[in-house]
């Protein structure tokens, strides 16, 4: 890999989320920022001003096809991912897509059929995975130092405001929490237990329009278990404990995360506290940056093989408690 070298992204969308990318992607190593679309000239031109972004472009078309880019951030709501991926892959640019990367198992299976045919990276933006933060406390439990994980406790939630016809709460632009928050517990479980589960229950509530605006999860593996919830209706505490035999490491705001601590029963015998430049989203542009420089078509630490777990994970709570 030539460490001189830099991946030329351009981002598809001017949201809230492409912001964070956009702000982030300046303390890259490997990653720089050369184009923005947006369905209005105005808004791309608006977003390069703020980032000094060389490249505006209107429509989404003209940003597949641009020559100087390499790689595309799709930072649009989850119901257009797929399209625009597909189109992005097509084209012959490699993607990072904001998660959840689709809305189903089949569009899942779909883009990574579509990555393969055109020799292209994709990757999910799970930014989670790649916090030194998680990466800490992974290493203390590969190497036994809290014993073999018996329970997950996760949760993620925040109120979020009823409002007439908003995506989050929208069934036709698959509102809900699980696929907004919920994913983000899902993913942390995957992550430290590593298996499927063999049994899961579910409570739920439903907002007005249908979709669930709270979630518990109770997923019992055959050797751990996870709880896991979800939220719109209030601020639940965003922890993650990852607990074992000996002892458990507590991960304050596992999401966005940049602390954690390990405990032997009731002592605290270490503790990691990262700085960083960003806020959090640098290290998964430049590790997506790393594995597109080396010709890889997926991120040792996200694979495709994990995004297509979670959808099939949240298309099995959907379906289970679709008729309750």
């Amino acid at each position: 890999m030539n460490n001189h070298k830099k991946v030329r992204w351009g981002v598809l969308g001017a949201g809230r989320i492409a912001h964070t990318f956009c702000q982030d992607i300046s303390h890259a190593k490997y990653a720089e920022l050369i184009a923005v679309a947006a369905r209005k000239i105005d808004s791309a031109k608006s977003f390069a001003n703020t980032y000094q972004i060389p490249i505006a472009l209107e429509g989404y078309q003209a940003l597949y096809t641009h020559a100087e880019v390499d790689a595309i951030y799709i930072a649009t709501p989850h119901t257009l991912h797929f399209e625009q991926a597909k189109a992005a892959l097509s084209a012959g640019k490699h993607v990072l897509c904001e998660k959840p990367i689709t809305i189903n198992p089949e569009q899942c299976q779909q883009l990574i059929n579509i990555a393969a045919e055109n020799n292209c990276f994709l990757m999910e933006g799970m930014w989670t995975y790649f916090l030194p933060t998680i990466i800490q406390a992974k290493k203390w439990a590969d190497s036994g130092r809290i014993g073999a994980i018996v329970h997950v406790k996760a949760d993620f939630g925040y109120p979020v405001k009823w409002v007439e016809g908003d995506r989050m709460y929208n069934p036709e632009l698959a509102g809900g929490c699980l696929l907004d928050m919920g994913i983000y517990t899902l993913a942390i479980a995957q992550h430290f237990i590593g298996q499927q589960p063999v049994h899961c229950q579910y409570r739920h509530r439903r907002a007005k329009t249908g979709v669930e605006d709270d979630l518990t999860i109770l997923a019992q593996y055959r050797d751990a278990t996870a709880t896991l919830a979800c939220s719109f209706r209030a601020k639940l505490q965003n922890s993650a404990y990852i607990i074992g035999e000996k002892g458990y490491i507590d991960i304050a705001n596992f999401w966005r995360a940049d602390h954690c601590a390990l405990y032997v029963i009731d002592d605290k015998v270490d503790e990691f506290n990262e700085q960083r430049s960003g806020s959090g989203f640098e290290f998964q542009i430049d590790a997506a940056s790393k594995s597109i420089l080396a010709d890889q078509q997926e991120a040792a630490l996200m694979p495709l093989s994990t995004s297509l777990i979670l959808q099939h994970q949240m298309q099995d709570i959907l379906q289970a408690i679709a008729n309750t």
